[in-house]
């Protein structure tokens, strides 16, 4: 075989030429890999590559000079790599280019079964000790199977890879130990999505927990996507429409398209695994990239899983385009607060004696409020129709509104900003609201407004007479049950008192019957020569109690110069109050 001119040797064999022992020996092969071709020595390759060995014995040919290598793993690069090891020339092995070295080493057969310390065996002791060592190794080493593909996965470096990540992952997760502690999640953050999707797939089988699977997807789409969740109020700058007709744009909104598609289904089940504005903005990219419909019932049923913990900028992200300017398809806000309305009645079916029409959760009246305000901050553009704003206001029952002030509010917005609206339509406009839950600063305020149809303003009118009335009917009860409260407590001191003179007289029945009984035991002569005798000191002093507790009205009366003369108790005097 002629000697190959060193000026018309390839690039690759510039490269490989310093590894012949000596310029004197010639190439007798050349091997393509690729566009790339390498001229090499048939007896350097064949003693550690089996491959090669067998392709130069089974090849029909006598002296065969070249061979075709096309789907080793790693291409051109991994087999330059493995040459060099064939030659002997040193070459550094990384977590980088390992994989690559391993699958092209299987694939061309440089296994200790042929020759002892060859670069299968190396690059295995290479992942054991250092590529899967380390969370930062290991992730670097299973990015860099991405382009090796399947064959990777079939000689399990993808499997051993995504093994040791879950593992360090959940372990870092409960026990940190640098800072901040989710540095983890953004080591994760730069797999593709594919090696993302076996991660947060093991880690679940292991038992991680919710929370922590949620933090990892929410630093990889915020990575991902990072154009359009910046900060979680979708306020991405420089991004077209949808209908830029853009050659490059739309290939970038297709790539988007298929990430999220592929990262929503990673989601945990808890519903509180997400705030509710990184869902929300989730679910505005799903509109704006035009996602599927199962990527966007999927985030809106989680929306509506904690819509009583939305906010009226939350709202908001899902209803405006990225520039702000024009209204989204409100289709998804319906959807979600249908769902909510939907399940507060599902589950008011088991809580016994609760209507649904009359009792609302707290929950309900709270997003009530929100819808509210929410439409009153929608009702400025114009390009919002009739239909549509009714068509969310009336999703909440009208018993979920203790007042209808903020809806009247959207409801004056939306007339501001459509004067040219006939009275049929403003009386459209006006149906949703409910003129006897409006305060009475609302009903002066509506009285007084020429935008309002005049059937509102006279219902308005209707009810403050409606309120004068049953103002004065409530004053005039009022005072009737003041004056009732004050008569019984008159009564009560009246009776208290007859209590007290009754018992004063007992005593006295019991003393003057005690007398009459010494009187009687008395010798008449002794009694004769005696005179009448005073007792000043008992009948005055209970003259003067009853005198104190006498209810008359003409004063008391003194008794102090009454003698003691025998009393007749056959008829006893009569008083205005009885007490036998």
């Amino acid at each position: 075989m002629a000697t190959p001119n060193p000026t018309r040797f390839s690039l690759a064999m510039e490269r490989t030429g310093q590894w012949v022992f000596s310029p004197e020996i010639p190439t007798d092969v050349i091997v393509a890999v690729g566009q790339t071709n390498f001229s090499l020595h048939k007896f350097i390759l064949a003693a550690k590559s089996n491959y090669v060995r067998k392709v130069i014995m089974e090849s029909e040919e006598s002296d065969l000079t070249r061979i075709e290598i096309s789907d080793i793993p790693g291409g051109s690069e991994a087999f330059e790599k493995a040459a060099k090891f064939c030659y002997g020339v040193n070459f550094e092995i990384t977590v980088h280019n390992v994989a690559a070295l391993h699958c092209a080493a299987v694939f061309l057969q440089m296994t200790d079964e042929y020759c002892d310390g060859n670069l299968a065996g190396r690059t295995e002791d290479f992942l054991s000790q250092v590529g899967l060592s380390t969370l930062h190794s290991a992730v670097a080493v299973l990015k860099s199977c991405q382009k090796i593909l399947p064959f990777a996965a079939e000689v399990n470096v993808v499997d051993r890879c995504v093994e040791v990540i879950s593992c360090k992952a959940c372990n870092e997760a409960n026990f940190p130990s640098q800072s901040p502690p989710n540095w983890w999640t953004e080591e994760l953050a730069v797999l593709d999505v594919d090696s993302f999707a076996k991660v947060i797939a093991a880690m679940k089988q292991r038992g991680a927990k919710y929370l922590t699977v949620a933090g990892a997807l929410i630093t990889y789409t915020e990575r991902a996507l990072r154009e359009l969740v910046r900060d979680h109020s979708g306020g991405g700058r420089g991004i077209r429409s949808p209908e830029s007709g853009d050659s490059d744009s739309e290939s970038k909104r297709s790539e988007q398209r298929e990430l999220l598609q592929a990262i929503v289904p990673l989601f945990p089940t808890e519903k509180a695994a997400f705030p509710i504005n990184f869902l929300c903005c989730l679910l505005r990219c799903a509109i704006y990239l035009r996602a599927s419909s199962a990527c966007k019932r999927e985030l809106e049923k989680r929306v509506t899983e904690i819509l009583e913990h939305v906010t009226v900028d939350d709202l908001l992200v899902l209803t405006f385009s990225y520039d702000g300017e024009r209204l989204l398809d409100l289709d998804s806000v319906r959807r979600i607060i249908s769902g909510f309305v939907e399940r507060e009645k599902g589950t008011t079916v088991f809580n016994a004696g609760v209507n649904f029409n009359e009792d609302f959760s707290a929950a309900m009246q709270r997003v009530a409020k929100t819808v509210d305000s929410y439409l009153a901050e929608i009702a400025a553009y114009a390009e919002l129709s009739i239909s549509k704003f009714n068509g969310i206001a009336i999703l909440i029952p009208k018993g979920a509104r203790k007042s209808d002030d903020d809806l009247y509010r959207a409801v004056d917005i939306y007339l501001k900003v459509h004067p040219n609206l006939d009275e049929i339509e403003k009386e459209k406009v006006c149906s949703v609201l409910d003129t006897l839950k409006l305060s009475y600063e609302a009903r002066v305020h509506a009285s007084k407004n020429k935008r309002l149809p005049l059937q509102i303003v006279l219902h308005a009118l209707y009810y403050d007479q409606l309120q004068i009335r049953s103002g004065t009917a409530a004053d005039k009860q009022a005072v009737v049950a003041a004056a009732e409260k004050k008569q019984l407590q008159a009564d009560v001191s009246l009776v208290r008192e007859n209590e007290e003179l009754r018992s004063e007289l007992m005593k006295m029945k019991m003393f003057i019957s005690d007398l009459q009984k010494n009187v009687h035991g008395t010798s008449s002569s002794g009694r004769e020569n005696i005179g009448p005798t005073k007792k000043p000191t008992f009948f005055s002093s209970m003259s003067k109690k009853l005198s104190k507790l006498n209810p008359f009205k003409n004063g008391s009366k003194d008794t102090s110069h009454i003698d003691d003369a025998p009393v007749d108790l056959t008829k006893p005097r009569k008083r205005r109050f009885s007490i036998s």
